[in-house]
């Protein structure tokens, strides 16, 4: 046979094979989801003895001991976490001071598998501690902590940002291709191998969660911890995305959940969609007590199509976080969304974000409170507050609210607060964020009001009702 003969049907037999494979991952990826079941203790809580309750689910939404709806609403924090390039800001009391009289009731606080984990197989305690004196400090200020294990653009420390040890790393080239941009770091090939052989192979994620196992046997007790942000924004690239869901991303979440489980059952589980554009992620049925999907959202801001003052598509994008959510199924958080606010477009669009919030009733972090003045509320010295930045932000909500009652959009510029009472509603306090920071004291209105007490420390509002009556409340500014 002659040698171009025997070229072409080699050809043609590697394009039939590969025109196979094609076929057959687009078959496993559109096939159905299924299910996945995590296998957890009933939770141990007991009644906490200090001003933050135990928090768990309950039929799509948070909520504390007495069952009350409870919103989770603050800031991203990373100053616990590794950037060797760029060091993340400090925390100190000053900022939890600010962040609880302007209102808000949680934070995000990330924390470093690198750090906790230096050498395989030894976990640094000073490390530890540092997470735990971080926790008691901020709950002291009533605020408080999800637990998130932050990996960020370029898998470790190692290659620019947080995420896994040195150890958990391939040898592998190291030169970055676009070094001037923040997110050139998850083209170092070196960092796109670590994280494809993570996912990959079980020996990495054995340690991964055995590194969740150390941090839960040291919150188990704690109800000023939230709950545990599993994996910070996991990518599927180079496997395809519809795979990486339904093969790898959420068998993960389930083993982290079962490891963690084992030795915390009390605390909530957060866990994430992926992060690649606008690409939807594909949910698993997830059958785990205590799961909120605590997704990222960042369309217009980060993510084109950007802001253009039209809260079209950004409410589109909300309503998938929303469908997503209910195929879980579990309550909707929003773990990061943010803008540069130094950019003109900001303000508008944090009001239209968390109009989108309001409307649904659901808790987000924003990104974040101390970083430098594109992105924090806080410079990095600590001295310089965008004091108008937060009166947006800080606008008025349910921190804990019993079953019958329902809020509308907060006002934090103004001022204002419109609170629906209906006539079954439950016979409990309403307790209410209101920023002592950036607003006067606030006056409650409304023919179903019969007491209620402002205290400016803790910037809340409680409020006690009739019982079986209903109303309209107004919250104003006095």
């Amino acid at each position: 046979m002659p040698p171009r003969r025997r070229r072409g049907r080699w050809w043609r037999r590697i394009g039939l094979g590969l025109v196979a494979v094609i076929v057959v991952l687009t078959i496993v990826a559109y096939l159905p989801a299924g299910s996945l079941t995590a296998a957890v203790p009933a939770a141990r809580t007991g009644v906490s003895d200090g001003a933050l309750s135990w928090l768990r689910t309950d039929h799509g939404r948070i909520v504390d001991a007495s069952g009350r709806t409870v919103l989770l609403r603050g800031f991203n924090v990373d100053a616990l976490v590794a950037y060797p390039k760029d060091p993340p800001a400090p925390l100190d009391e000053a900022d939890a001071t600010l962040m609880q009289r302007a209102g808000f009731d949680v934070v995000r606080l990330g924390i470093d598998w690198s750090r906790l984990e230096p050498v395989r197989g030894h976990f640094d305690q000073s490390y530890l501690d540092r997470v735990a004196s971080t926790v008691a400090m901020l709950n002291r200020h009533n605020l408080y902590v999800v637990l998130d294990m932050h990996f960020r653009l370029g898998w470790s420390p190692r290659f620019g940002y947080s995420g896994a040890p040195g150890w958990a790393t391939i040898a592998a080239p190291n030169w970055n291709p676009l070094p001037q941009y923040s997110w050139s770091p998850s083209l170092i090939p070196a960092a796109i191998a670590s994280d494809m052989y993570f996912w990959l192979s079980p020996d990495w994620k054995a340690d991964f969660y055995r590194a969740w196992h150390v941090v839960a046997a040291r919150f188990a007790s704690d109800p000023g911890v939230a709950g545990y942000d599993i994996f910070n924004e996991a990518h599927p690239l180079p496997i395809p995305p519809r795979i990486f869901e339904k093969s790898y991303l959420w068998p993960m979440f389930k083993d982290a959940i079962e490891a963690i489980g084992a030795v915390d059952p009390n605390h909530l589980f957060f866990v994430q969609g992926i992060l690649l554009l606008t690409l939807n992620t594909v949910v698993v049925h997830f059958n785990a007590p205590n799961v909120v999907y605590g997704t990222h959202l960042y369309e217009g801001s980060l993510i084109p199509p950007f802001w253009t003052g039209d809260p079209t598509f950004l409410r589109q994008r909300f309503q998938q976080r929303v469908k997503e959510a209910s195929e879980v199924p579990a309550p909707l958080w929003i773990g990061e969304l943010g803008y540069d606010l130094t950019q003109k477009g900001a303000l508008s669009y944090a009001d239209a974000a968390l109009d989108e919030a309001d409307d649904l009733g659901i808790g987000w972090a924003w990104w974040q409170w101390r970083e430098n003045r594109y992105w924090g509320i806080v410079d990095a010295t600590g001295q310089i507050v965008n004091t108008e930045a937060l009166r947006h932000l800080a606008r008025p909500y349910l921190v804990a609210a019993p079953s019958g009652i329902r809020a509308e959009r907060g006002d934090g510029v103004r001022g204002k607060l419109r609170i629906n009472v209906s006539v079954s509603h439950a016979d409990q306090p309403v307790m209410l964020s209101w920023s002592a920071l950036t607003l006067p004291p606030p006056v409650a209105s409304g023919t179903c009001l019969s007491g209620s007490h402002w205290d400016a420390t803790t910037a809340r509002l409680t409020l006690q009702l009739e019982p079986r009556v209903s109303c309209q409340l107004t919250i104003r500014t006095s």
